[in-house]
């Protein structure tokens, strides 16, 4: 057997390039002339019940098959099918004739069965069909893995450098012309060719594949002598090039039998799932990832002129992103695209000559529009989709049903969504996107709000990606719907966990996620972990999520009254543990410990503002509750009183006592001067230099703006002890205190450390200001008095800003005089 028949009856193997465009107009063409009785595809024969599903109107490519173990769904593998793929299109030509389909590879369940048996990741395909292509995704090439390179060799004897460029030139680009027509007078002749330079290769090369070839390519004899049995001579096989010599050799049914003879095999699930150019870029399925689906795409479906319809394509992208191109700027790279193509002697510009165009004419030079086109257009973010009706765990026809009711459709470009939680369906959208994080399932991952921070408002970052059907597949075990899985897996990780912070922050989930009935379980399971946990550094690190969840649990109408009394107590029980917690720690002790004084000032805050919380809507949730409210006001005084005991004990590290102190003043609970009281008692010279540069970096350090530069700014007397006593430490201490000072203030923005600087250089002021000086004040930057002739300067351009006309720039001006 060949890739060309002799009498027209025999089998006819035509060898092709997964996603390959020019393999599949070959395929295509090749299908026209034989009309076989019957197609075999390499492919799971698993996947045979659903080839019905192809010919819907619901099946829009890219698609893959999924095939996963039942009662194990993290073990799946994909054979993803582009509208390029041969397969694809082979399987699309029987179907429109009424042609039987058969698939005709190793069957998934020994496939998976055996991934797992000889340790490769299971979650790509296993089944490699182009020659020379790479192991599956995260699976290290081992010695059996290393095969041959038929196509690098191919290249190379014919004088080409690029394999790739090559197969493009030889294949892909074969009957694609200016005009678009194809020219190929025997459409049998290129496969007949690609056969016989495969059997010369494996002649001298040896079969060179994957350990598991002999086993699919046994596996397809046995399935095409079977189809041989059935429809006669007359059908026609679509593989990878590199097989078709294995099956083209005459072998006996006993041999292929043997060989197949006890291999491993598991119980599978198959279906067809949505996939992505985005994830065909990738070296998963088949082994054969491309690198430009979406050129690719293009090739395959553009009726002629691929290049000038590609640039125009290109143009309109552009555009859209307000870049200046003009329909001149299309013909000029058209030519310049095609006059490099001549020059290097290729059939029809590629994506080297059109990229090479593109920066010459349209980006001036500059590789400014590179990116854009590749994700736009190179590699396209296109998702597929595949019908209702397609066989689904319980869970994703859940799913499905949520998305289609919330309006949330699954994209595979990136988006950002702004939920307003007020109302229903922006809550409702929340509430299913929470829950489907807590399933493992990471369809949305939270970001940060442009709009403000309030509670009512989250921002969340949407892309839909293949692997998740696995993901839903595998969360299936949990539950038939959304609700129900994500409650029984919150109850199982809750009587799981071993730390309270884990708790405490599933606790967060479930509110966030509304599950009332999970909440019970996971409140008894915090009440066990806090009262064992004596870890003063595992309750404060614990309590700002459950600070969080009280509030959550307010904004979304959830009764959280049990949640705040878990939190008063854990609160309580911080400010008991925390004082003796922090003798005798190190320096990298206290690091710590200044995060978890830090964390629990926030969460006192946050527990004080719910001193009067917002009431929550009616609901059989708030009809039950008992108890006394919390007092956060109370719990407010009782942390001062902690930070007071902290920022004056001396076994105290330096760094907390200059962090108790620095809480302590932004609250407003010290005295006129007791900032600078416990500065000067730091800062005295019986204190180490070290442990009073920690006690700088506690006062000063931690700011999100540089705050405690702008303290040092506007308070000359803490600034004047700063500099006092910096001027005053030995030289031997002062190598071990400048790493600490320079750690400070290197956090302080630019123009602070400017102005800190000036203040220095002036030196310490004469006159104090007040009402009796009023232009001898020490602002930064201005002299004693003001100019007037430098303000009027400027009164012109702040007249065209402010839109006013003579009279009121007259006012304006009177009002600066």
């Amino acid at each position: 057997m060949s890739g060309r028949p002799a009498d027209g009856h025999r089998p006819v193997l035509l060898g092709v390039r997964h996603h390959g465009p020019g393999s599949a107009r070959a395929v295509r063409a090749a299908l026209e002339r034989c009309a076989p009785a019957a197609v075999l595809i390499e492919g799971p024969p698993e996947a045979d019940a659903l080839v019905p599903l192809a010919a819907r109107d619901g099946m829009r490519p890219p698609v893959a098959l999924l095939a996963h173990v039942e009662d194990d769904p993290g073990r799946a593998a994909f054979w993803p099918l582009a509208e390029f793929s041969p397969e694809w299109v082979a399987l699309r030509w029987a179907l429109a004739h009424d042609v039987p389909v058969r698939f005709i590879d190793l069957p998934a369940a020994h496939s998976l069965a055996m991934t797992q048996d000889d340790g490769t990741p299971g979650e790509e395909t296993p089944g490699e069909g182009t020659p020379g292509e790479e192991t599956p995704d995260g699976a290290a090439p081992g010695p059996a893995d290393v095969r041959v390179d038929p196509i690098g060799a191919l290249a190379e004897t014919a004088g080409y450098d690029d394999p790739e460029r090559w197969w493009e030139d030889v294949i892909e680009h074969r009957g694609t012309t200016t005009g678009g027509a194809h020219t190929e007078a025997d459409p049998l002749a290129p496969f007949a060719a690609l056969a016989e330079a495969m059997a010369a290769l494996r002649e001298a090369y040896g079969d060179g594949g994957h350990h598991h070839d002999p086993l699919r390519e046994a596996h397809m004899r046995l399935r095409l002598r079977a189809a041989r049995k059935e429809f006669g001579d007359d059908v026609a096989v679509v593989c990878g090039a590199w097989h078709v010599p294995a099956l083209a050799h005459r072998t006996t049914v006993a041999a292929d039998r043997q060989l197949l003879k006890g291999l491993p095999k598991a119980k599978v699930a198959m279906t067809w799932v949505p996939w992505t150019h985005r994830r065909l870029s990738r070296h998963s399925g088949y082994g054969a990832g491309i690198a430009s689906p979406g050129w690719y795409g293009h090739l395959f479906s553009a009726p002629d002129r691929p290049v000038e319809r590609w640039l125009t394509k290109v143009a309109g992208v552009l555009r859209e992103e307000d870049y200046a191109v003009s329909s001149a700027h299309v013909i000029e790279a058209v030519r310049l695209a095609e006059g490099l193509a001549t020059v290097r002697g290729r059939p029809l510009a590629g994506l080297t000559e059109l990229d090479d165009a593109i920066r010459a004419v349209i980006g001036d030079g500059t590789d400014a529009p590179s990116s854009l086109i590749h994700d736009r257009l190179v590699v396209g973010e296109v998702l597929g989709q595949v019908p209702d009706d397609a066989p689904a765990v319980p869970l994703q026809r859940d799913l499905t049903r949520s998305q289609r009711t919330l309006r949330l459709k699954p994209e595979a470009l990136e988006r950002e969504r702004e939920l307003d939680l007020r109302k229903d369906t922006d809550a409702a959208r929340s509430r299913l996107l929470h829950r489907l994080r807590l399933l493992g399932i990471p369809w949305g991952e939270p970001a940060h709000s442009r709009a403000g921070t309030g509670t009512f408002r989250e921002t969340w970052r949407l892309r839909w990606e293949p692997e998740l059907a696995v993901r839903v597949a595998e969360a299936g075990i949990w539950g038939t719907t959304v609700p129900a899985a994500a409650t029984a897996k919150a109850a199982t990780e809750a009587i799981a966990a071993t730390s309270l912070a884990e708790v405490t922050a599933l606790a967060e989930h479930c509110l966030l996620a509304e599950l009332p009935d999970a909440l019970p379980v996971v409140m008894r399971a915090l009440a066990d972990r806090a009262a064992l946990d004596t870890d003063v550094g595992h309750l404060a690190q614990a309590l700002p999520a459950l600070v969080r969840s009280v509030r959550y649990g307010d904004v979304r109408g959830t009764d959280a009254t049990a949640l705040r009394d878990v939190a008063t107590g854990l609160a309580e029980r911080v400010f008991v543990g925390l004082p003796p917690a922090c003798l005798g720690l190190d320096a990298d002790g206290a690091a710590d410990l200044r995060g978890h004084l830090d964390a629990t000032h926030r969460a006192v805050a946050l527990l004080a503002q719910e001193e009067n919380p917002p009431q929550p809507p009616a609901g059989p949730h708030t009809a039950h509750r008992t108890g006394p409210p919390a007092r956060p006001a109370d719990l407010r005084a009782r942390w001062a009183t902690v930070l007071r005991s902290l920022s004056e004990r001396d076994t105290v590290p330096g760094l907390l006592r200059g962090r108790a102190t620095r809480l302590l003043l932004d609250e407003g609970a010290l005295a006129d001067g007791g900032a600078e009281r416990l500065m000067g008692l730091a800062l005295s010279p019986g204190t180490a230099p070290t442990d009073a540069a920690g006690w700088i970096e506690g006062f000063l350090g931690g700011g999100d703006s540089g705050d405690g530069g702008m303290l040092l700014v506007h308070d000359a007397r803490l600034l004047a002890l700063l500099d006092g006593w910096l001027t005053g430490v030995p030289d031997t201490a002062f190598t071990d205190v400048l790493p600490l000072l320079r750690r400070t203030f290197a956090a302080y923005d630019t123009g602070v450390r400017r102005t800190l600087g000036e203040l220095v250089r002036r030196g310490p002021t004469t006159t104090a200001p007040g009402p009796a000086h009023p232009a001898e004040t020490d602002a930064p930057g201005f002299g004693p008095g003001l100019d007037r002739d430098r303000a009027a300067a400027v009164l012109p351009t702040l007249r065209l800003l402010l839109g006013l006309g003579q009279h009121g720039f007259d006012d304006l001006t009177e009002v600066a005089s």
